[in-house]
């Protein structure tokens, strides 16, 4: 009998790494605390590297992803403007062909969900506590009184992951995010108002306006019906609210961008009135020292939250599910098969403690990298500032390139290989 996985949280993180397990073959149950497949945020973009991850993952989910994405039919660019003084573009730096395209979040989890069996997902259950038993098995309790038990438990409940507390301790720093002294509203535009103001050329692929101490993101959803805009400010305070987000006012984002270039500000007068004011938290100042413990581990935001400015925390996450697919199968042949004579509990730690060593150092890298953008973007690099275009297109580039040019066959390899090297090992 092979093993069996509990992953909490379906978010993408979790929708993804149960969608490798079902081609795999590995059993496993995804809890969800809402009732739904849905997910908090606007609109949201793959990265090169996670569109190649979900390849890997499966091809049907590849597949499912194009379906519900904004397809450009071309050569893709970042495109940065200066969107305090002048509205004109001061670097261009290409992706790909049909690259990085976007669309709203709960589509791309609807749409996957659907391909997860009824049996092998159970809504409205938040978790509470974890046992790691004596014989290997972990128990879940969840708030409504019930539990279950499974051979792995991973945690892709995001960035306040009770995982991650239940794993780390809850006196411990590294079991919630901390604050970056930046925040952000979101909103979907009709296009045929967000033209008006942007142009037709400015609203078919994504462009990020830049200045000082604030930017914004924008790019096409929905079927090009939709401009998705993400409107980052900066904040000298603490966050004053008891959750991540927070009632805001169209009157805000027009303070934050009141002396910015006309279409700018023409841009936020399509806003409405009420909106969403999220506060932007990561793992960078107390990051969490491991990503394993015994037969539990974290995944995707609960491991590694970051802010959104290099639009990789999805794709991340969704590479950590890759890992996870490729040791779990592997586990669960060893297990089946009775070839390393271990006991399934330790073949199961061998397994978590293989994907750590895989994924930590990269995931780590991604909180502070993304900080270092976000200098970039608010012109606080004391190198760049605002006008040394060369220089900050030059950092950038490395900085997406990090990201993108992750070798995941190579990935794949690796992780089997830590994994053999992790069995054959004396427990």
């Amino acid at each position: 009998m092979g093993i069996h996985v509990a992953i909490v949280g379906a978010g993408i993180t979790g929708v993804i790494l149960a969608l490798g397990l079902e081609r795999r073959g590995v059993s496993y149950t995804l809890y969800e605390r809402a009732p739904a497949f849905t997910e908090i945020g606007a609109g949201i973009g793959f990265s090169p590297n996670a569109e190649s991850a979900l390849m890997s993952i499966d091809p049907l989910v590849h597949v499912i992803y194009k379906k519900v994405a904004s397809s450009s039919k071309q050569d893709e660019y970042f495109k940065w403007v200066n969107g305090k003084e002048n509205n004109e573009i001061i670097a261009r730096l290409f992706i790909g062909y049909d690259a990085f395209q976007g669309g709203r979040r709960y589509e791309f989890l609807e749409a996957w969900g659907a391909h997860i069996p009824a049996g092998r997902v159970r809504f409205n259950k938040e978790i509470e506590s974890l046992v790691q038993r004596d014989d290997g098995k972990v128990d879940l309790r969840f708030k409504d009184g019930t539990s279950d038990e499974a051979d792995i438990v991973i945690g892709c409940d995001g960035l306040r992951s009770r995982v991650r507390q239940l794993m780390l301790g809850e006196e411990n720093p590294a079991s919630f995010p901390r604050y970056t002294g930046n925040f952000c509203f979101r909103s979907l535009i009709p296009m045929e108002k967000a033209q008006k103001v942007l142009s037709h050329e400015r609203t078919l692929s994504r462009h990020m306006y830049n200045g000082p101490d604030a930017h914004i993101i924008t790019y096409p959803v929905a079927g090009g019906t939709l401009l998705n805009a993400l409107f980052v400010g900066t904040d000298t305070g603490p966050w004053q609210h008891e959750r991540h987000t927070a009632p805001g006012t169209k009157a805000e984002v027009v303070e934050l961008f009141k002396d910015w270039h006309p279409s700018i500000c023409g841009l936020v007068d399509l806003l409405p009135e009420k909106l969403d004011k999220w506060g932007l938290f990561d793992m960078y100042d107390h990051p969490a020292p491991c990503y394993n413990f015994g037969c539990v581990a974290i995944a995707g935001d609960a491991a590694h939250a970051s802010g959104p400015h290099l639009g990789s925390g999805a794709g991340f996450g969704i590479e950590d599910a890759l890992v996870l697919s490729t040791v779990l199968e592997c586990a669960n042949r060893d297990i089946t098969s009775h070839q390393s004579g271990k006991a399934t509990s330790q073949i199961c730690r061998d397994a978590l403690a293989a994907y750590n060593a895989m994924r930590f150092d990269r995931d780590q890298w991604l909180p502070g990298a993304t900080r270092k953008a976000l200098d970039l973007f608010h012109w606080r690099d004391e190198e760049v500032g605002g006008t040394d275009h060369e220089l900050f297109l030059k950092k950038i580039h490395d900085l997406f390139h990090t990201i993108w040019d992750n070798d995941l066959t190579e990935m794949q390899k690796e992780a089997r290989e830590k994994f053999q090297d992790t069995l054959l090992t004396k427990p």
